[in-house]
């Protein structure tokens, strides 16, 4: 599969009008070569050449990672002392012959560190964005890929059903955001998650990305719990909103709509159709019903080895969904200084339509 990877790569770079792409460690790099390198003070930069053995240039203590590989590479590997590094990012860059080529570069992964030394190898390169070709590569998730997908949303609603007990009124943000942390390491979850869990509740569940904090859970609060699990390199991204006690009728209004514009999303979701369409379909339903201009946010994004990627639920994407795309389904409404509602599944599209990886209720449930 690696090397199959690789190969796609390739065939990439020959049509893009690119020389290679560099890359440092982070989803990317995992996807393409089966490598993990945690970024740090050490570079880590993977070079892909158009028709030639990819070169890695790492420290001298990372060597075991790339000893036995189901695939050919050049290794450049640096000793402590960062007087030298420079010299061994130039070997392989000239090894590849990269010097005043276009150098393709990941934008939002590549730091400074790493580009400057491969800059300092490549003095007469270019540089271009190369995000669209990356973007491409990892778009459509084979059956391996959603099949993982698919265990992580388990292992995250599981570990949200067997959290809600746990549940009482006086207990605060950050202790049940523990609780449920706890419960995804239980069920399965890879330790490095896709991201911490929102959990907020009352006036906090109005702020899409609220942190926990110390607020204690109310009776009459809305709470809003947006959390995903991890297995074998893929995420989940869920939300659901529950009722602490007997809550105001608009609130219940609220939900009632958000879990109808939540439906509308996903029954909208088909092969061949504008991502920009999943948006309408969702935000129609909450605008109809007088909520619009509380609806502050697109409908969705994609998921995979991150939480967020292509293709994007966004208004003005025009986009066309492909089968083997995934993404979420999340409108919400949101009431400053009130109470929010959000609710989240998982979607992947399929050769005559669009499943949903998560089935956890959405109905509005009493807790504490």
């Amino acid at each position: 599969m690696t090397q199959s990877r690789l190969d796609k790569l390739n065939a990439s770079l020959r049509v893009s009008g690119l020389d290679s792409i560099i890359l440092n460690p982070g989803p990317t790099l995992t996807y393409l070569t089966g490598l993990h390198f945690h970024l740090m003070e050490r570079p880590v930069v993977m070079l892909f050449a158009k028709d030639q053995i990819p070169a890695i240039v790492i420290p001298e203590l990372e060597m075991q990672k790339v000893a036995d590989l189901p695939y050919k590479l050049q290794v450049f590997s640096y000793p402590e002392n960062p007087a030298e590094w420079d010299g061994v990012f130039r070997k392989a860059v000239q090894a590849l012959g990269l010097d005043g080529r276009k150098i393709g570069v990941d934008p939002r992964q590549l730091r400074l560190l790493e580009f400057r030394h491969v800059k300092n190898g490549a003095p007469e390169a270019d540089f271009p964005d190369a995000s669209d070709i990356l973007a491409q590569l990892r778009l459509r998730k084979d059956q391996a890929e959603v099949d993982a997908m698919r265990r992580a949303v388990q292992i995250a609603q599981d570990a949200l059903e067997a959290t809600l007990p746990l549940i009482k009124i006086g207990m605060t943000e950050k202790e049940l955001a523990g609780e449920l942390v706890t419960q995804l390491f239980k069920h399965g979850s890879e330790s490095e998650m896709p991201f911490t869990p929102i959990v907020s509740a009352g006036p906090n569940s109005a702020n899409p990305h609220a942190s926990p904090t110390e607020r204690k859970l109310q009776t009459g609060d809305l709470l809003v719990v947006d959390w995903g699990a991890a297995f074998n390199g893929y995420i989940s991204d869920l939300t659901r909103t529950f009722a602490v006690g007997e809550v105001d009728e608009e609130y219940q209004k609220i939900h009632k709509i958000v879990q109808e514009a939540n439906a509308a999303g996903r029954a909208a979701a088909n092969p061949g159709v504008p991502c920009a369409n999943v948006d309408k379909a969702a935000r129609d339903v909450i605008e109809k019903a007088g909520y619009g201009n509380y609806f502050t946010h697109r409908t969705g994004h994609g998921i995979g080895m991150e939480g967020h990627e292509e293709p994007y639920m966004r208004g003005d994407n025009m986009q066309l969904l492909e089968p083997g795309m995934a993404f979420t389904v999340e409108p919400g409404i949101y009431l400053p200084g009130r109470n929010g509602v959000r609710i989240e599944d998982n979607m992947v599209v399929t050769e005559t339509g669009a499943e949903s990886l998560s089935d956890m209720p959405r109905e509005m449930r009493v807790v504490g």
